[in-house]
This record gives C-alpha cells, sequence and structure tokens, in this order.
C-alpha cells in the first residue's frame, strides 16, 4: 500500500518532468503540418482536420464500443502473456535444464512472422475473439519470457552468496534481493511486450475480424477516409502511450530507486 501510495505523491513531478516529451510531441505535430502542405489533404490531412476528426469520433457511442472490444481483446492476450511469460521466464532462469529445452521453442516463436500466426489463427479458430487473442499471446510471450530469463540468470553470484550467508527466507531473498534486478530486465519486456500486443492486435483485427479498431481501419482504408484513419491511429498511439507513460513508467521509476 505504501508503494502505490508513494507513486502518487510523486506523480505531479513525474509528469512536470515530461516537458522534453511534450516538446517532441509537439515537433513531430509541426512536421506532419509540413507533410500535409507538401503532400495535400488527401494523402495526409492536416493535424487540425484529424483531431476535428477525432474529436467526433469521440462523441460517438459506436466507436467507444470498438475501442472496449480493441482494448478487451489486447488486455485479455497481453495479460496472459505477461503471466505465464514471466513465470515460465523465472522458472527457466533458475533452472538451467529447463533453461536449455526452452530455447528452441522461443527461438521458434520469435522467428515466426506474426502475420503467419495470424493466418493459422484464422484456420484454427476462424474469425473473432479467439484468433485475435492468440495471436498476441504467441507474440508477446517470447518477448516476456526471454526479460524474465536474463534477469534471472544475470543475478550476481555474490548477491546470492549474501543472502545464503544471512539463511534469509526463500521469499524475501525472491522480493528484496533478486527481485529489484530482475525488475531491470523484466520490465522493459513488459513494455516492449505492451507494445506488440498493441500492434498486433490491430492487425489481427485488421485482417481478421469485422469489429475492433482494427476494422474499423479497414472500413476507413476502403473508403478512402485518410481522416478517420488517421484519427484511428492517434487513438491507437494515445492509448498506448497513456498505459506505457502513465500507468507502467511511475512503477518503474519507484522500483529502480534503488539504483541511485
Amino acid at each position: 500500500m505504501k508503494f502505490f501510495l508513494k507513486i502518487l505523491k510523486d506523480f505531479p513531478a513525474y509528469l512536470w518532468s515530461g516537458w522534453g516529451a511534450v516538446a517532441s510531441i509537439l515537433l513531430f505535430t509541426a512536421l506532419w503540418d509540413v507533410g500535409n502542405q507538401v503532400y495535400g489533404n488527401l494523402v495526409l490531412p492536416s493535424p487540425l482536420e484529424t483531431f476535428k476528426t477525432l474529436y467526433a469520433m469521440l462523441h460517438d457511442k459506436e466507436v467507444w464500443e470498438q475501442i472496449d472490444i480493441t482494448l478487451y481483446r489486447a488486455s485479455v492476450g497481453f495479460g496472459l502473456s505477461l503471466l505465464f511469460g514471466s513465470a515460465l521466464g523465472l522458472i527457466a532462469g533458475f533452472f538451467a535444464t529447463a533453461s536449455m529445452m526452452s530455447r528452441p521453442v522461443v527461438t521458434i516463436l520469435v522467428g515466426m512472422p506474426p502475420i503467419a500466426w495470424i493466418v493459422l489463427a484464422m484456420i484454427w479458430f476462424g474469425m473473432g475473439d479467439e484468433t485475435v487473442i492468440f495471436t498476441i499471446i504467441v507474440a508477446s510471450f517470447p518477448i516476456i519470457f526471454v526479460g524474465a530469463l536474463q534477469g534471472t540468470r544475470t543475478l550476481d553470484g555474490a548477491l546470492k552468496e549474501m543472502a545464503e550467508s544471512f539463511h534469509l527466507p526463500w521469499h524475501m531473498k525472491f522480493t528484496d534481493v533478486y527481485f529489484p534486478h530482475i525488475f531491470s530486465y523484466i520490465f522493459p519486456a513488459w513494455v516492449s511486450g505492451l507494445g506488440m500486443a498493441w500492434k498486433i492486435v490491430i492487425m489481427a483485427e485488421l485482417l481478421a475480424t469485422s469489429d475492433g479498431l482494427g476494422a474499423s481501419l479497414a472500413v476507413a482504408r476502403s473508403q478512402l477516409d485518410t481522416p478517420t484513419a488517421l484519427a484511428l491511429v492517434t487513438i491507437m498511439i494515445g492509448s498506448l502511450m497513456f498505459i506505457e507513460y502513465i500507468i507502467l513508467e511511475p512503477i518503474k521509476r519507484e522500483v529502480e530507486l534503488w539504483r541511485s
């Protein structure tokens, strides 16, 4: 409880430190506007027109239903990847035999293109939630697994000896000694897995479902409705940035205080 109260207490300072990120977003928007003036509204609508379209879309109940569907699929798929990837990666890191046996499987999963998984999932599960969620899991799982595995395998031997010499209970060794080190590896893997999950959910919906933001993007493409397509992309990127920078990053900063 104290951990989360500390995060809330430090949150205003964290937001204030984000001026650099805001400046880069404003620079990107300025370059976007330059692109609009060069290529015209059909190819690249202006930021103003896109944000007007986005504002109108956010007042549409059906758009929120599509956002909910996409968030549900991404959350379930990423949540399962995070759970199994972290747990199995930690187990594989602590046991050399499990690590050796799991590496070929991880290599296969990493090497398989996500589009191939989507095609296979469409054959196995048809057009629906299962196809999207399955594809997210197989694409995000190996990233998280490898992060947990590396974090565990790179534990300092002296640190382990120190924990053993004090005869600490197993749960204290894990949470107070091992976890801060493992977290510095596994957290970036979670963030990368989240980014992968968000990309995959849109791609899978675009190809394999009739609802969700990906399907809406397919409709906008077929109608050459570029402002709506860009507004949908803005929603996707905005959601991902909110999760990463407003939810995950403050937790990371708090856990990694021991480094300073």
